[in-house]
């Protein structure tokens, strides 16, 4: 029994990324409320290798021509719709055995919000006197959205560190609720209250996350046990596609060395962590202090062999040469870079500065200290043409890099967002929110965001034929309902399918039976591919 519960909810998608699921901000909050005296358990719906398939939502039916068809190839995309975690059954179960007074409910992406609120609805039904409260980005941004499901009794925006203790004596002591930093909740006449938005003024001044809570035998990077930090809040940047940098109420605060080696120190020490992720947006900006950070990683882990990863992407221009040596000495393995796009009119869109030069400075660089590199753009942004972004692959060809491609998506409180929506191209259903729903048919469109995410794929895999040693086949055409005899062997499949795409520019697949089927594409895209790949020079992801 506990007086709170803390959920991370199951998520409805094409695919997961597990290692980007650890519940670090209800693992803090969990820490903040057993300071301030009250029992917490948390339960992470997503740590479980669990899942299921379940129907495509009606909303995504226009889909179909793109993922319909399941493809065993290199070039695949998607095509299972699952559920990821346990059972919202469960979850109420769960809640019920608790007997928690308060439970916390995260909500942090729009496009999942569905799932939050089938997990507020099934723990009420559960668990009926207990209160509800919802937190993260899609409360803070739309509270009333929130608030429109009866199961929810609260929210809370912002970050809840502060506010949730004061929630959980308001709710002990009868006190007011207006008191309570970030609330949200509905007064007597039915109108809702909304507080603005709370921020922890010094993140340092709030307890280190409570590992205890986190699943460490089920994420894992390989063999190793992995762990999440995050040692700042909010962006001084400005992106237009972002909701947390300067625009935001989310001001950047950084905690202070001496505090992150410490929670550092409880992963490794307590929890035998040997894979961090620091989920920071920008951990590089400040040079001083990050070299600062990684001398101190270094001297106090040298003999653990720890990993370490930024896999939200860093600032190529705040990576210089005895940054990324420092980087590679403390425990970095790969670069992971914040490219965006090298078209300057879109990068003035985006209100990004261009970090081409930067990121190729910062790739040299890399390959002199034989760390591996992977530099994310994004495509299909409202204005955004997609022969730019064919551009921008050709370019990451000839440099070793592995591509990373996302196809642009509207997010709340972003001033895109606002663009999209006086636009009127906003997608209809928050389910729609999200990259692999390809939401945009602006400037890009659907057909082509999804072949630039194919041609994504090919990329990468002629780069790893590269490393293999393995050279590139001549064109041949492809014989109509071929039949490939061993539909198992994606490497070999591969090459004939590169094969193929090399003749035509047809994107095919292959079917578990052997089938070769031809994917839907946007032939101008493949040909000027095609023909810009034939001039150049593609270097691999090896040194």
């Amino acid at each position: 029994m506990s007086d709170i519960l803390l959920i991370q909810p199951p998520i409805q998608d094409f695919y997961i990324t597990y290692k980007r699921t650890v519940p670090y901000g209800l693992a803090s909050i969990a820490a903040s409320l057993m300071q301030n005296g009250f029992s917490v358990s948390l339960f992470d719906s997503l740590a479980t290798a669990r899942s299921r398939d379940i129907a495509w939502p009606e909303e995504m039916a226009y889909l179909k021509p793109f993922y319909g068809l399941p493809d065993s190839s290199p070039f695949a995309l998607f095509h299972r719709f699952r559920h990821f975690g346990y059972s919202f059954e469960y979850i109420g179960k769960t809640a019920r055995e608790s007997g928690a007074f308060l439970v916390g409910i995260s909500a942090l992406f729009t496009t999942y919000i569905e799932c939050a609120r089938q997990t507020a609805r099934v723990v009420k039904k559960w668990l009926p006197d207990c209160k509800i409260v919802m937190g993260g980005h899609h409360p803070t941004t739309m509270p009333e959205d929130m608030m429109a499901c009866k199961a929810v009794d609260f929210v809370i925006r912002g970050e809840g560190e502060a506010a949730m203790p004061q929630l959980a004596k308001a709710l002990k002591n009868g006190s007011a609720l207006n008191t309570v930093p970030g609330i949200v909740f509905r007064k007597p006449d039915g109108s809702v209250y909304q507080a603005e938005p709370d921020i922890m003024n010094d993140p340092d001044a709030f307890p280190r996350p409570s590992l205890r809570y986190i699943k460490h035998n089920f994420y894992k990077r390989g063999k190793k046990r992995s762990a999440v930090i995050v040692t700042s809040r909010g962006c001084p940047l400005k992106c237009t596609y972002c909701c947390t940098g300067k625009d935001s109420f989310l001001r950047f605060r950084q905690k202070s060395v001496a505090s992150v080696l410490k929670e550092i120190e409880n992963a490794v020490l307590n929890y035998d962590a040997r894979f961090i992720d620091f989920e920071d947006e920008n951990l590089s900006l400040n040079k001083p202090w990050f070299l600062k950070l990684l001398d101190a990683i270094t001297s106090r882990f040298q003999n653990y062999n720890l990993e370490l990863r930024a896999m939200n992407g860093l600032f190529p221009p705040s990576l210089d040469r005895d940054v990324i040596q420092a980087m590679q000495t403390a425990g970095f393995k790969t670069l992971n870079l914040g490219l965006c796009t090298t078209d300057k009119d879109q990068l003035h869109r985006f209100q990004r500065p261009d970090v081409s030069a930067a990121s190729d400075r910062a790739l040299n660089f890399a390959e002199d200290y034989d760390m591996q590199a992977v530099a994310y753009i994004i495509a299909g942004a409202p204005y955004q043409d997609a022969s730019d972004t064919v551009a921008d692959l050709i370019y990451l060809a000839q440099r070793r890099v592995l591509a990373g491609l996302s196809v642009f998506y509207p997010a709340p409180g972003s001033r895109d967002f606002k663009l999209i929506r006086n636009l009127g191209i906003l997608p209809e259903k928050y389910t729609l929110m999200r990259s692999s729903a390809l939401p945009l048919n602006h400037t890009t469109t659907r057909i082509q965001s999804v072949t630039l995410l194919r041609l994504t794929r090919i990329l990468n895999f002629m780069k790893q034929m590269i490393d293999d040693g393995t050279p590139f086949p001549d064109p041949t055409p492809s014989e109509s309902g071929k039949y490939l005899d061993n539909p198992d062997d994606r490497i070999k499949n591969g090459k004939q399918l590169l094969s193929n795409f090399f003749y035509d520019g047809k994107i095919r697949g292959v079917l578990k039976d052997g089938t070769v089927f031809e994917h839907a594409a946007d032939v101008h895209l493949t040909t000027r591919f095609i023909r810009e790949i034939r001039r150049i020079k593609v270097r691999g992801m090896q040194r």
